[in-house]
């Protein structure tokens, strides 16, 4: 049995905001300096069993796009616990567009196994219109580039973005399972507070998608990535204290069990084919 053991340092190193990110909500973190991680870490660790198959993970921001002394700095924090035993490797988020070799060789030095990359879509009108500053290409470039330097893969993906309809999700998914990652986050979009897309939203430019059609859509994801033999380990933002206070999610199909949705909505159809 294996856990994660997070530290959220949001917002960090990310080169500018999203329309749809305000991570200090989503994560419940509001600092993002080395101390504040190691409470972080501090406080989950008391929840997990030592062991080799653990990871410490640093979430919330854009790893690779800190400067290398502050990286090496959060890496050295892990590593500590690693030597403990409390832990065998380090997991990270970051964008697809601050991958190359010279990171990925100092990310192999501190015993860095998975790197999750926040891709969103692999559209990239959607990917403009979401103010990402990237492209469905430096997608595929960096999955490349870490699977040449052995990395475990991890994408992001997000339904209900600006400019996308059910086919513009439908093709990201496609093109994601071409790039055969190891692991799948599915976020459906949330209107949060202190968001370009708060603004948007009350300017009524932007409608969210309804909870029955982000259940579907993420259903037929995630029913076309577990086919493949791709690990979805996430569907839903996890409903923290903070994300949860009154006035935080503006709009949008949250549901603190989404993922179990989605799960029962494919049993749902499953007994309607036997009947």
């Amino acid at each position: 049995m294996s856990s994660i053991i997070p530290a959220f340092i949001p917002h960090a190193g990310c080169p500018h905001q999203c329309v749809f990110c305000n991570q200090k909500t989503i994560s419940g973190q509001q600092t993002n300096g080395i101390e504040a991680a190691r409470e972080q870490i501090e406080k989950y660790k008391q929840w997990v069993k030592p062991s080799i198959n653990n990871e410490i993970a640093f979430y919330g921001g854009s790893f690779t796009a800190l400067p290398i002394d502050f990286q090496e700095d959060l890496l050295r924090l892990a590593g500590e616990y690693l030597a403990k035993g409390w832990a065998g490797s380090v997991r990270l988020s970051t964008r697809p567009d601050y991958i190359n070799p010279q990171e990925l060789e100092l990310l192999k030095r501190y015993r860095v196994a998975t790197v999750e990359l926040g891709a969103q879509s692999l559209d990239d009108k959607v990917l403009a219109l979401a103010e990402r500053g990237h492209t469905a290409e430096d997608v595929a470039k960096a999955v490349k580039l870490l699977r040449k330097y052995n990395f475990r893969v991890g994408l992001q993906f997000m339904l209900g973005l600006p400019g996308q309809d059910a086919a513009s999700f439908a093709d990201t998914v496609a093109k994601g399972l071409a790039l055969k990652p190891d692991i799948i986050r599915l976020y459906p979009l949330l209107v949060i507070k202190d968001t370009p897309l708060a603004k948007a939203f009350a300017e009524g430019q932007y409608t969210p998608l309804a909870l029955n059609e982000a259940v579907r859509e993420c259903y037929e994801a995630y029913e076309a990535f577990s086919r493949a033999g791709v690990k979805v380990i996430r569907m839903g933002l996890q409903p923290d204290a903070e994300l949860m206070k009154v006035g935080n999610i503006l709009a949008g199909p949250f549901h603190p069990a989404f993922g179990e949705l989605v799960k029962s909505y494919g049993y749902k159809l499953k007994v309607e084919k036997i009947i």
